[in-house]
């Protein structure tokens, strides 16, 4: 298993190119490459060129870490034809960007709209026939998170698409700090997914159904939204021992080919020591269910 930092918190004061020397000066050895302006923005096509990936590789190399997964969120399942087309072009770059890299592991979003889920479906299984002749050709592992107000939202509807696709290199991620809005407890998600699950992101937050459902109050009330957090271990609702330990029985922790992501995004201004700590505490929950 390896143990990544995504640096989003990083992204206003840091350079691309400086992202690699930060996760390392942090004590991680692995770094997951999410959104980013010049690299694969959200929603549209990927800006870095073969000169700026080349950079990149170096960066990483000189400071001594490796990029785990590269995450591109692109509208591959939207409802809207122009705009699915679109986001299969852009995936074609963001692979040869990934392969490049020397990276095996990309992980994304269902995307789509909830409110359109036949129809998002349909782009979804449409966009996989065009790219997974090429995902698998090129040996990607694709790992695939039902977010929140995504047309797929539920951790064992999740499960039921990607074994539709019917192909070894497509799986699943489970982001913690989604737990609330998956509908399905984490001990059955995990067990259901098995060796599908080959990716998680590590982050707290509380959950909205508590306080008979006004733990947080939107107005006016029954607006459509989903609320979550990325809050460091420890500061929300999520039951830490059921989680390492599902991924201990699941045999996640034991595989070479699986990536813990640390995914904190509410505390920009303390980035660094949050950084330091969910690497500290993570390693503490691991050797906790190793023992």
């Amino acid at each position: 298993m390896k143990i990544a930092l995504d640096p989003t918190p990083f992204h206003h004061s840091h350079s691309l190119l400086e992202f690699p020397k930060v996760v390392a000066d942090l004590g991680y050895k692995y770094m997951q490459m999410t959104p980013h302006a010049d690299f694969i923005p959200f929603f549209n096509h990927p800006k870095a060129d073969d000169e700026l990936v080349g950079q990149l590789k170096k960066a990483c190399r000189d400071a001594g870490i490796e990029i785990a997964s590269v995450l591109p969120v692109l509208r591959w399942s939207g409802p809207d034809e122009d705009a699915r087309e679109a986001a299969v072009r852009y995936w074609k770059r963001a692979i040869q960007i990934t392969v490049d890299l020397g990276v095996g592991t990309m992980n994304t979003e269902f995307s789509g709209r909830p409110e359109k889920a036949e129809e998002s479906e349909r782009a979804f299984y449409r966009s996989m026939e065009e790219l997974l002749p090429i995902i698998e050709r090129e040996g990607i592992d694709l790992l695939i998170d039902p977010h929140p107000d995504d047309f797929v939202e539920e951790g064992l509807a999740a499960i039921r698409m990607i074994r539709g696709v019917n192909s070894r290199n497509v799986g699943m991620v489970y982001v913690a700090s989604h737990s609330f809005h998956m509908q399905n407890p984490a001990l059955d998600i995990m067990r259901a997914a098995g060796d599908k699950l080959r990716l998680v992101h590590v982050a707290d937050t509380m959950d909205h159904h508590a306080s008979h459902g006004l733990r947080y109050i939107t107005n006016p009330p029954g607006n459509p939204v989903r609320v979550h957090q990325h809050l460091k271990i420890g500061d929300g609702d999520v039951n830490w021992d059921e989680f390492f330990g599902g991924l201990k029985e699941i045999g996640f922790l034991d595989r070479e080919n699986t990536v813990m992501v640390s995914s904190v995004f509410a505390e920009n201004e303390k980035a660094e020591e949050v950084s330091r700590y969910q690497l500290e505490t993570m390693k503490q929950y691991v050797q906790k269910v190793s023992l």
